[in-house]
């Protein structure tokens, strides 16, 4: 009965049925994906560069002579499918630039001014000259409070007044 409720604990924890989730609406795109290419990517190749499809490309491994590749395999004769191959390695290139294409576009939807890399940069401290978050907005090692140049930019200049003194005559 132990493992029936750590199975049930496991199986209901949020992360599981996130990734469940994740799955399904991966599943989905890749169908919406697999036509985006099939449909309407690779019918434009096939006018600009001729035969895209390399299915039909085999190395017969048997001493008998066929003209096409159905032949070949109705014959069941070994076979080297690499046209197959071929297709394949065109599909997954086409369709890892679209995921790279859609997931660069979601990712500036998401964050579009935040540089990914902001967490990982540093700067120098202007009192003590040593390495800093670059978010830091005051130095650990000197204690300086430092000039946050993404505010200083939203803040008003502040106004510059004279003050005049009087001198005391005597």
């Amino acid at each position: 009965m132990k493992i029936l409720q750590e199975f049930k604990e496991f199986a209901v924890r949020g992360n599981v049925i996130d990734m469940s989730v994740g799955v399904i609406i991966g599943t989905t795109f890749a169908k919406i994906v697999e036509s985006l290419v099939h449909d309407v990517i690779m019918p434009p190749f096939s006018v600009l560069f001729g035969q895209v499809d390399f299915s039909n490309l085999y190395l017969n491994l048997s001493n008998r002579r066929f003209d096409t590749f159905s032949e070949a395999e109705a014959a069941g004769v070994p076979m080297l499918n690499y046209g197959s191959f071929l297709n394949h390695i065109v599909h997954f290139m086409i369709v890892a630039f679209i995921l790279f294409l859609f997931v660069r576009q979601m990712n500036k939807m998401r964050r579009p001014d935040e540089d990914p890399l902001i967490d990982m940069k540093t700067k120098l401290c202007s009192f003590c000259f040593k390495s800093i978050a670059y978010k830091a907005t005051r130095c650990p090692h000197c204690t300086s409070e430092l000039e946050d140049r993404r505010l200083k930019s939203l803040k008003p200049a502040p106004l510059k007044t004279t003050i005049k003194r009087r001198s005391k005559s005597l």
